[in-house]
């Protein structure tokens, strides 16, 4: 049983979109006249499938229940020259922060990084034609439809990478989660034991008419780098953060050294990403009205008091927090804003692209050859460029045209149609 409360920042979906609708082979018939010419339709498009990000979701939970979306298949053409209806589309909403990514490659194809963005990552395929667009001036009666165009299921990775201004960081257990419920409307869970915050909160913390968003990261611990405890899971929502914030327990209660547990985070930063150890840093005391703190924070301040900002607080009662906001702001007023993942390749997912053909014979006796191989060379080919015909009899002997048409019986100087080319069959 999957349990509701478990936040769950990546996740693995199937996507497919929908199938384009075959086209119509029909002929209008009047009484007594049982064939009056083609009136087949095209069939309708598949529909695409869409990711829209949605700031009211706050983690991928959703997606634990439901992994697989389908969009709607176009409908085949009708007669009477009637298109068919495309396919439904499908929206997919995530969450604002989720990076998504081709499960097998690993390439991230976007960022869902603003409210409302909304990207197409797979097309719909193509509705056939019906036989009414196949008719020409030799060819009255076409009796035949193009299919239409099949896709395929792709699998999506979905990262979620929480947004925030300031990273709340630290060990267990040092205040980060009470400081936090200080200094924004932001109600976490709080208790005095290790490993409470299981998932990122989030806060604004506003002043002045200026405000920032501040995430409180669960706790690092020791081999956090390499995985330990939740450390992967975790370190990655600090990534895209701007600044900062490090909470340490100055009062030594649980018998730990400040200056020792700050190394050791820093450490854990560094071997995890050079460009989180490089993000700019403001340090909370914590815990400063604690008695016997004082000997620590003397120690603490002679160790890194040149290096970084230091600020004591009391994150219970509150006091300290007003300076560490200001300071806070100082740093973020001289940092470029928050940027969203750059995509590796942006690209959506399009119908398989496989040029395959069918061949009809026409009432004529004309093959006609139709299908995504035509549609290819009807847009690449141009009739008065030898080099371009030369192309195009060799695409016709790759895709084994020549000998489908052998197979089937043609004999020389058998008129032979594709697209808009007419020639006749030499072997």
């Amino acid at each position: 049983m999957i349990d509701k409360n478990v936040f769950t920042d990546r996740v693995r979906i199937t996507i497919k979109s929908g199938d384009g609708g075959d086209g119509m082979n029909s002929f209008k018939s009047f009484k007594g006249k049982p064939a009056c010419g083609p009136d087949g339709g095209d069939g309708g498009k598949g529909g695409d499938v869409y990711l829209l990000a949605d700031r009211s979701m706050n983690d991928l939970i959703c997606f634990r229940f439901t992994n697989k979306y389908v969009a709607g298949d176009g409908e085949r053409g009708g007669t009477n020259r009637c298109s068919g209806k495309g396919g439904a589309d499908v929206v997919i909403k995530v969450p604002v922060g989720t990076i998504v990514r081709d499960y097998e490659s690993k390439t991230i194809i976007c960022d869902m990084f603003r409210d409302g963005d909304k990207k197409l990552i797979a097309e719909g395929g193509r509705g056939g034609k019906g036989n009414v667009r196949f008719t020409t001036a030799r060819r009255h009666a076409p009796n035949f439809a193009q299919k239409g165009e099949k896709t395929t299921e792709h699998i999506l990775l979905l990262e979620l990478k929480v947004i925030a201004d300031v990273g709340i960081i630290g060990f267990p257990n040092v205040g980060k989660s009470t400081l936090l419920s200080k200094i924004s409307a932001a109600r976490p869970k709080i208790a005095n034991y290790h490993f409470t915050t299981l998932s990122p909160n989030l806060g604004v913390v506003s002043r002045y008419e200026q405000s920032f968003v501040a995430a409180d990261i669960p706790g690092l611990i020791e081999g956090a780098s390499q995985g330990a405890g939740l450390g992967h899971d975790f370190l990655k929502h600090i990534e895209r953060t701007r600044m900062l914030l490090h909470v340490v327990d100055i009062s030594g209660m649980e018998g730990r050294d400040p200056v020792e547990d700050f190394k050791k985070i820093n450490e854990e930063l560094k071997n995890y990403s050079q460009k989180l150890a490089s993000l700019p840093q403001v340090i909370a005391l914590n815990k400063c009205d604690i008695p016997g703190s004082e000997q620590n924070i003397s120690a603490f301040e002679s160790a890194y008091g040149g290096a970084f900002p230091i600020y004591r607080i009391a994150a219970v009662t509150g006091e300290g927090t007003g300076e560490l906001i200001d300071g806070i702001f100082s740093v973020l007023k001289d940092l470029p804003p928050v940027q969203p993942v750059e995509a590796d390749e942006s690209f959506t997912y399009r119908p398989s692209g496989d040029l395959d053909y069918e061949i009809f014979v026409d009432e004529n006796g004309a093959y006609v050859v139709v299908g995504t191989l035509v549609d290819m060379l009807c847009r690449n080919v141009s009739l008065n460029d030898p080099d371009s015909m030369a192309y195009f009899q060799k695409i016709l002997r790759d895709k084994g045209v020549i000998s489908r048409l052998t197979a089937m019986g043609i004999n020389e100087r058998d008129t032979v149609i594709v697209g808009d080319v007419e020639f006749e069959f030499v072997s």
